[in-house]
């Protein structure tokens, strides 16, 4: 009897999702619980594993396609085999080149918008190296086939010149961006936004429209922070087996924050502000679908190392795509950093219904004045963007002076004043 693959429910929340990759294809053996399939909803990527062992019979829904919760997708045949690929009936020769039969159903699986670039130079998928999910064939993997097949051409031209005594040497291609002429590139790639662009671009709109935002900066001297983490970072890697990053700092620097400032961390539910006394900070990471924010849960009773521990681990499910949403409900506050991508000033957005979000930014040494003397420091500029019909300005301006303070000496981390 033939079994049914449902879409499976992902939370109360989530009604539909997108198919972004069947990882199996029809007429292929699957075993019970293997992967078969990737849906992409407006929060998270899930894998749909197999119900049954048998032969994936039939595919119902094609990548990019919506569907439903509970609606059927596929069929598995429990007592078929799976289909044999077709022999040559003549004689095999050592001589003899294998037939390459994988593109025609690899192309089959990719996204549209990559088997539309990849059809319009006249790729072969086989030929491509997928760094995607599962070896999965990205867009960037097919912009990097197209500049290495275009400056293959000159390259043969000029293997035939002579030799000169000394070449000038050639200038480096990019891997995300072809250096070659953009003749042969389509003139536009249209790409559907996937679920969670969508709503990332709609909560970012909502923030906009549905608080009173406002930003205030100040600017902190890493020079302790620095000193202190170059003295310690390998006996605290010895100790916790985690690196010792600013991470964990500045998450307490803004639990001890919050603690005096609890406007910070409260939210407007309906008629009533609600203040919160746990402190569920989210940490922005950005991932292969988008920035999407973790929770490290009940942040003011771990220690750095238990900080910087569940900071990482969540990163990496983030970066495998494992990312669930149990892991992004809820936070009090949230942190973005956009030093690691070279920003050096910006104005966060919130992250509804949050009250508070605090931008970290790149490291440079800079001239300040230190006890009337110019010295050369390293400096950050922070942000805190806030709800103004929350938090008033000069709570605002406390918060970050409470984290610039601890930044700048952080004994008070520790003692907590």
């Amino acid at each position: 009897m033939s079994i049914e693959i449902k879409v499976p429910e992902m939370g109360e929340s989530i009604t539909e999702a997108t198919i972004a990759n069947w990882v199996k294809k029809e007429g292929e053996r699957v075993e019970q619980d293997e992967v078969l399939v990737e849906l992409e909803t407006d929060k998270v990527t899930m894998e749909v594993p197999a119900p049954s062992a048998g032969v994936l019979q039939k595919i119902n829904k094609k990548p990019g396609e919506t569907v439903k919760i509970k609606e059927v997708i596929g069929i598995i045949d429990p007592s078929a085999s799976a289909k044999s690929t077709p022999t040559s009936s003549t004689p095999s020769s050592t001589n003899t080149a294998p037939t390459n039969t994988t593109s025609a159903t690899q192309n089959d699986t990719l996204p549209p918008a990559v088997r539309k670039l990849i059809d319009d130079n006249g790729l072969n998928p086989a030929s491509i190296s997928g760094s995607g999910k599962n070896g999965q064939i990205t867009k960037e993997d097919v912009l990097n086939a197209i500049a290495n097949k275009q400056s293959a051409q000159p390259a043969a031209a000029v293997s035939a010149a002579p030799v000169a005594a000394k070449s000038a040497p050639s200038p480096e291609i990019p891997k995300a961006v072809p250096a070659a002429s953009r003749s042969n590139l389509p003139r536009e790639n249209v790409v559907p936004m996937t679920k969670l662009r969508q709503t990332i671009a709609n909560r970012l709109v909502a923030a906009q429209h549905n608080a009173a935002l406002l930003t205030t900066f100040n600017e902190v001297d890493m020079s302790a922070v620095m000193d202190l983490r170059a003295k310690y970072k390998d006996k605290f890697k010895d100790a916790h087996n985690i690196n010792l990053g600013f991470m964990s700092f500045f998450t307490k620097a803004v639990i001890g924050a919050l603690k005096f400032v609890p406007a910070i961390n409260a939210e407007i539910r309906g008629t009533d502000l609600v203040y919160k006394n746990y402190f569920d900070i989210g940490v922005a990471v950005g991932g292969p679908k988008g920035l999407v924010v973790p929770i490290v849960r009940d942040a003011d009773l771990l220690s750095f190392a238990q900080v910087e521990s569940e900071i990482a681990r969540l990163a990496n499910k983030v970066k495998d795509g494992k990312i669930d949403l149990s892991d992004m409900e809820g936070g009090t506050f949230t942190i973005s950093n956009g030093g690691i991508y070279g920003s050096m000033m910006s104005t966060p957005i919130l992250n509804p219904p949050q009250s508070g979000i605090l931008g970290l930014h790149n490291i440079v040494k800079r001239a300040v004045v230190v006890n009337d003397q110019i010295v050369i420091r390293p400096m950050m500029y922070v942000a805190l963007s806030y709800d103004h019909r929350v938090v008033d300005g000069k709570e605002a301006v406390t918060f970050l002076v409470k984290v610039k303070e601890a930044i700048e000496d952080p004994t008070r981390l520790l003692l907590e004043v």
